[in-house]
């Protein structure tokens, strides 16, 4: 039996028992990552360096870009680093860390994409007018303030409980879920397991209203004569609205799901669907359709061959 001021670490899950398996993880987990910080970089890069897309819009990309590289760089580094040197070591305020950024970006990330859906789908006419520039930043700021004190008030409360089941945790990255099987108090993992309730349910108070919200847009689209036309609005908002849905179910449910129907392959696909899926696909549904980004991403890269 041991406490948490006797562990000095945690172990986390190997995700293969064999050397191949190992290495193709490794493989696997790179080339997210090296597609992520391209694809991130290229869009923060253009946002912030061409002129004509310093518009709310391309803002609320600059942003999100962020928010999804922080998230994949939270937690897939360190898998990376297990798979090649077989080792399943993380410090204990390694771990800390990963929980506290975890929720950082991730709480972020929601709050600029429910606060941005409200006035694009509300006042789609007043958006430019809505969102100037210090109503972008105010916004901005309000949405990293709150994932920080999210993330802040979860990782307090988690790494206050004393634990004595060992450090052993089942999943690729500290996750709260598997901290709290290690807690020797009830009552205090309950506790946390009640802010993560409240935080799932604003989360999915604000889903619910994004839902509403389409379909007015959906209602409304399907009124639109041209096939062609209705075809652009489903295949721009779908998709979208496929992502935040995967987000939100496989996180809530990886947080709150009973024990009793825990396991370690169940876990492992609810932490890659929720922390590692919507952040590689999130840029690319709202920046692939856009030509104006585009033509800026194109023109940045020839520019730069170009010098060199």
């Amino acid at each position: 039996m041991s406490n948490s001021s006797s562990i000095s670490h945690f172990l986390l899950l190997a995700l293969a028992d064999t050397r191949q398996l190992q290495l193709l993880h490794f493989c696997l987990f790179l080339g997210i990552s090296l597609a992520a910080l391209l694809a991130n970089g290229l869009i923060i890069s253009a946002v912030a360096c061409v002129h004509h897309l310093h518009t709310p819009m391309f803002f609320f990309l600059l942003n999100l870009a962020l928010t999804d590289l922080g998230c994949i760089c939270t937690t897939v580094p360190k898998a990376m680093h297990n798979s090649l040197w077989d080792t399943r070591n993380i410090s204990y305020s390694g771990c800390a860390a990963q929980v506290f950024l975890i929720f950082f970006f991730l709480g972020a990330e929601h709050s600029l994409t429910c606060y941005d859906c409200c006035v694009s789908i509300c006042k789609p006419l007043h958006y430019g007018t809505l969102l100037g520039s210090r109503a972008c930043t105010y916004m901005a700021a309000a949405a990293w303030a709150s994932g920080f004190l999210h993330a802040l008030l979860h990782t307090a409360n988690t790494f206050s409980l004393p634990l004595c089941h060992g450090n052993a945790l089942g999943q690729f990255f500290c996750e709260i879920p598997h901290i709290l099987k290690l807690s020797c108090s009830q009552s205090n993992s309950l506790r946390e397991l009640g802010l993560i309730a409240v935080s799932a349910c604003l989360s999915f108070g604000c889903f619910v209203f994004i839902v509403f919200s389409y379909v007015q847009i959906f209602r409304a689209v399907l009124r639109i004569p041209s096939e062609q036309g209705r075809h652009k609005a489903f295949s721009t908002c779908l998709p979208h609205l496929a992502v935040l849905s995967l987000f939100l179910s496989t996180a809530v449910f990886a947080h709150l799901k009973p024990l009793s129907i825990s396991s370690r392959s169940m876990d492992l696909a609810l932490s890659v669907l929720y922390s590692v899926v919507p952040p590689a696909l999130n840029l690319l549904i709202y920046s692939l359709r856009n030509q104006e980004l585009k033509g800026a991403v194109w023109s940045l890269m020839t520019g730069v061959f170009q010098k060199h």
